[in-house]
């Protein structure tokens, strides 16, 4: 494997998953978890995940604390909304750049975050397209300030688009592919079951 690039992806995974009625994260999915898929992709090209636990936190940094390359991020404030879980994420960022992607996408390949990596700059990087922007968004470190300032009923969406903002472009579903609900989930098991019988 490649020697990672070096930057950081702050992962949320601190919610209560009441969509799903099941705590998403640890479902099942080739023969790991929904959240373990995320982060090992994000591993095989970022040089950390910094994942940010709140809704039963104890458990994630028990299964994670002695993972390599993964920084666990406690948010006491998760019921507040999935920003103050991105405020305590960017707090660890040590890079000059930063990913943000959602602990509930595990099908986000390597290859992805390269293509969005590449467009790297002073602005802010979606892999989609202005309507469907997707993920994972690649940030410059500057926003940082702005984003720890804002109060913890902040946007994402306001102060990344009070800066320049650039579309990769890209069309596959993966980029918008969040588990969500059981019916996501289920469409998630039958593709991967597809993969294996396609793989063998």
């Amino acid at each position: 494997m490649n020697q990672p690039e070096y930057v950081d992806c702050v992962m949320p995974a601190a919610g209560l998953s009441s969509r799903m009625g099941d705590w998403k994260m640890m479902l099942p999915y080739r023969h790991q978890t929904i959240l373990d898929a995320s982060i090992e992709n994000a591993l095989r090209f970022c040089s950390r995940v910094i994942l940010v636990a709140g809704y039963r936190s104890n458990e994630l940094v028990e299964r994670y604390k002695l993972k390599q390359g993964v920084k666990m991020v406690v948010n006491a404030h998760f019921e507040s909304g999935m920003f103050s879980s991105i405020q305590q994420g960017v707090s660890a960022v040590e890079t000059d750049h930063f990913f943000i992607c959602h602990g509930d996408m595990p099908c986000i390949t390597s290859d992805i975050y390269r293509q969005v990596w590449a467009q790297r700059g002073s602005q802010t990087v979606f892999p989609g397209i202005p309507d469907k922007p997707g993920h994972p968004v690649l940030l410059p470190s500057t926003l940082i300030a702005e984003i720890q300032q804002s109060g913890i009923s902040g946007k994402m969406k306001r102060i990344i688009f009070n800066h320049e903002v650039k579309y990769v472009g890209l069309t596959m579903p993966e980029i918008y592919l969040d588990v969500d609900t059981p019916q996501a989930y289920r469409k998630l098991c039958d593709s991967a079951h597809a993969g294996y019988q396609s793989e063998s």
